[in-house]
């Protein structure tokens, strides 16, 4: 299983370097100068770990040849909806992932049921933290990842409120519902490439009045830039111009 992370990050690497040639490495100046940096020390004990010793020396290597850095800290919680943003290119998912390798912080992911079909492949996507979902009714979809926080075991859940690299006028509010029925904090991450930063950001505990809790959240990723400003959501868009 470590082989096949490795060649995942391995692949990371090389796609990267080939769109990045004419990037250079965020100097400290542009980084953030509050946020500490975050290693897999820092770690609580209640936080979901993948508990390997090989992948977080390898998720580490990439993640400096990349250029970018995990910052900020995670309080210690045992579940959480993991909040990745903005996501505005699939180059997203190459530079989180070594992070999350490099602190040792499992996140796991819905993914189609369908994909686990196929016996090799459905043990890369379960040694990755992906877990089988059948998404043909929504409001089950909701349910289940309620009742899978429900059994009390450590989890991060991503979740993606854009849903989609491109501009999106609103966010999908079923993270929110999620966190709600499940009793769970929601943590905000970013990833901003103007500092190459993986940001985690202070958890946020849903009261269930959506209309009050949302803007605290937006608010934590002002001034955070996208691969791709223009797809940048409509309510991030909104909160860099409060910003201005």
């Amino acid at each position: 299983m470590v082989l096949y992370g490795y060649l995942l990050l391995y692949g990371a690497v090389m796609t990267s370097k080939f769109f990045n040639r004419s990037k250079t490495v965020a100097s400290q100046s542009v980084r953030s100068k509050i946020l500490p940096k975050l290693g897999k020390k820092d770690l609580g004990d209640l936080i979901p770990k993948r508990g390997g010793t090989i992948t977080p020396v390898i998720g580490a290597r990439l993640l400096k040849v990349l250029g970018w850095r995990t910052v900020g800290d995670i309080s210690n919680v045992s579940q959480a909806v993991v909040l990745a943003l903005p996501h505005t290119s699939y180059l997203d998912g190459l530079y989180a992932l070594p992070g999350l390798f490099a602190i040792d912080l499992k996140v796991s992911i819905m993914g189609k049921h369908t994909l686990f079909k196929i016996p090799v492949l459905a043990q890369i996507l379960l040694w990755l933290g992906i877990i089988p979902i059948n998404r043909g009714n929504k409001g089950s979809v909701l349910q289940a990842s309620i009742d899978k926080f429900k059994t009390g075991e450590p989890l991060f859940l991503g979740l993606s409120p854009e849903g989609t690299r491109d501009y999106k006028k609103e966010w999908k509010t079923g993270f929110y519902y999620l966190a709600v029925g499940a009793g769970v904090p929601i943590l905000p991450v970013a990833l901003d490439y103007n500092t190459k930063e993986i940001r985690f950001m202070p958890l946020v505990y849903p009261t269930g009045d959506i209309e009050a809790d949302l803007p605290k959240i937006y608010a934590q990723y002002q001034g955070v830039i996208p691969r791709h400003p223009k797809r940048l959501s409509q309510p991030l868009q909104d909160v860099n111009k409060a910003e201005d």
